[in-house]
């Protein structure tokens, strides 16, 4: 297995191959918003299982596909699917997306997810603006050798979802009649869904939502030096919260229903990359 370093270089060798984009903004559209891709204009796609030595994505839900493209007059590079811990890769491996978009030029990524609601206040179809993450997956995509062309060995993470962008955007969402929460999302590293016993613990540790993705490619775009904007859409509230089983059907459901105004969001995002 080559190491990580040349799997990077040589899977940026390969897009460059194929595109001379040079995206601003960075998206990785978590479960139900692949088909954002679609509104992309002028696009080229580059499947994961085309390039050489690259992990591919094995969610059903979930393309595998980077997606480049224009929209509002911004050049794009969408992840339709994302790659997940719990598939079985390192998250060294899961998060060479990022790395790429950033040898590309992206300087803000939108991480967009589908999450349980664990804050008692939130409803399901709710819109959470991540302002911080609890990383409870078990591990760290930093773990190993320190890629120096990035970022530093021990990068400051207090600012990891830029608050000035938070502002921004829950702002341009105000005005349009989107109400956006904030709060913090915590990571497991699933694929099975947590326990009422799990989340009473999360909620104890300050979480207001929780998923199975997200905190790595936020900790990696963090050194990098990428701006971070996390939004998760609440599309189920979590184990124990009411009485009954969860299951990923209801988490592909809501997303589908809150669909158009979740894209909008994306859009609103979108505006504010430079």
């Amino acid at each position: 297995m080559l190491q990580l370093e040349n799997r990077i270089n040589n899977a940026f060798d390969y897009i460059r191959s194929l595109t001379d984009a040079k995206p601003v903004m960075g998206i990785v559209l978590g479960s139900g918003l692949g088909d954002f891709c679609d509104r992309l204009k002028n696009t080229t796609v580059v499947p994961f299982d085309s390039i050489p030595d690259f992990p591919v994505a094995t969610v059903d839900s979930h393309r595998g596909e980077f997606v480049f493209g224009t929209h509002c007059n911004k050049s794009i590079v969408a992840l339709s699917g994302r790659l997940h811990y719990y598939e079985g890769y390192s998250q060294q491996e899961i998060t060479m997306p990022v790395r790429i978009m950033k040898k590309l030029g992206v300087s803000t990524l939108l991480l967009t997810n589908a999450a349980g609601g664990i804050n008692l206040t939130y409803s399901t179809g709710a819109l959470m603006l991540i302002s911080d993450h609890l990383n409870f997956s078990g591990s760290n995509p930093l773990i190993g050798q320190n890629l120096s062309e990035y970022g530093l060995r021990f990068p400051d993470m207090s600012d990891i979802y830029s608050k000035s962008l938070r502002e921004e955007l829950k702002a341009k969402a105000r005005k349009e009649g989107i109400m956006l929460e904030e709060g913090v999302y915590a990571m497991y590293s699933g694929p099975s869904f947590e326990t009422p016993a799990e989340i009473r613990f999360f909620r104890s540790a300050g979480a207001d939502a929780v998923g199975m993705s997200t905190a790595p490619e936020a900790i990696i775009a963090n050194h990098c030096g990428i701006k971070v904007i996390g939004v998760s859409c609440i599309t189920n509230m979590a184990a124990g919260v009411l009485d009954r089983k969860l299951s990923h059907t209801e988490v592909t459901e809501t997303a589908a229903r809150v669909r158009e105004t979740f894209i909008r969001v994306v859009e609103l995002a979108i505006s504010l990359a430079q």
